[in-house]
This record gives C-alpha cells, structure tokens and sequence, in this order.
C-alpha cells in the first residue's frame, strides 16, 4: 500500500476498509486490519466503528456482536449510532435478550436514546408480534420528549397493517398530520390495496380516522 515512501494513516486505512465493506468485499477487508495491526498503527474508535458497521452491513451481524462486546469488556466506548446497528444485529440473530440489555444500559453508557434508537427496537418488537410491548416502547419514546419521524409512523402503521391490527394502525393514523407527519406512497396504496376489496379490512375500516373512510370507494 506505501507509495514513494509515503505510508497509510490511520484516515487512508478507514477509507479503504470503508470501500472495502461497501463492495462487500469483507476477506480483504480484514486483510487490510490485519495489515493496520502490523504496520503498528493505533486502531482508533473510528476505525472498529466502520469495521462493525461493515460487518453488520455484509450480515456478518454475530461476528460484529461478539467484536463489540469484546471492545466493550475493554471499555470502549462507541457513539448512540454503533449501539443502535448492535441493537439490530442482536435481533436479527435471534439473541434478543441482549439487545434489550444493550437498550437499558444505554443511560448507564452516558448516552442518550434517538428516534432511530426507539425505531430499532418498535419495528424489531412489531416483527416478533409484540405489539402491546411495541406500543408501550413508543409511549416512552414520546415521553422522553423525542418527536417521532414520519418514517417511523409509516413504517409502524404498514407493519400493523399487514398483521391486522386495524385499530391500533388507526391509533398511529391518527398522527399524521400532513405537516411533521404525512402518509408515504407506499403506505397509501397498501391501505388502498386493504381497504377497497369486501372482508375483513373494509368490515373493519371504521376502527380508522374517519377521514379514511372512503377507501372502500375504489372497490
């Protein structure tokens, strides 16, 4: 990698163990940590940064896990950002007892929870059908004073949606706003595509905001 005598720093490595991850490229990836560590250089909190956010991105999510809760014994600290991609991870291998450990410990960590924090563990406990638990984590999310996103909304209101929860996909309806908060295309015509066909959903359109009623219309 040095060229004309001038040798790599710790930002030239970043960058490329960055591209590396992006191709999905994740062997040479650690090739070139493992040529970091032998030319010396000291691996910066960015640098395990980019490598766990790589791993996670290549579904390499139980190795990011096990790195993190190594640099974790060591008291690495990571930003509120790495915690939310861990939490994730640890739901997608199942090992969810941990992500909700790795929630709680957030305070303890000297960090504070965001919309993205709160939105992991909503669509992550929707999955699982959890949907009271789901619902009570919004309520703390809302009480903390953190402002949901109109992505949030949507996300939560199609996931409800799709398992046919009508009156609490009313309740979150009743947010949108069309200012702060407004229905994406897509979750529009997922309602059009529910709510305009004789069953169950039409049956129930009226546990809905009464200003979307008319979806039975384009039956």
């Amino acid at each position: 990698m040095p060229c004309k005598g001038a040798k790599p720093d710790t930002v030239t490595y970043g960058i490329v163990l960055d591209g590396l991850y992006r191709d999905g490229r994740t062997v040479d990836a650690k090739k070139m940590f493992d040529e970091m560590i032998k030319t010396g250089i000291a691996v910066s909190i960015s640098i395990y940064s980019i490598i766990l956010l790589g791993l996670c991105r290549n579904n390499c999510d139980s190795e990011a896990i096990d790195l993190f809760q190594n640099l974790g014994a060591v008291n690495v600290k990571f930003d509120i950002t790495i915690i939310n991609t861990m939490i994730n991870a640890m739901h997608k291998v199942q090992r969810k007892e941990e992500a909700k450990d790795l929630f709680a410990a957030i305070s303890a960590c000297g960090l504070v929870p965001n919309v993205s924090t709160y939105g992991v563990m909503i669509i992550n406990l929707l999955k699982d059908g959890a949907v009271e638990d789901a619902n009570n984590m919004f309520l703390s999310m809302e009480k903390s004073g953190i402002v949901p996103s109109s992505r949030l909304i949507n996300c939560i209101i199609t996931m409800l949606l799709e398992k046919g929860e009508i009156a609490k996909a009313g309740e979150y309806l009743s947010k949108v706003d069309g200012k702060g908060i407004s229905l994406e295309a897509s979750t529009t015509s997922l309602m059009l595509s529910l709510f305009s066909r004789k069953g169950k959903y039409q049956e129930d359109m009226k546990l809905l905001p009464a200003k979307y009623h008319f979806f039975d219309r384009f039956g």
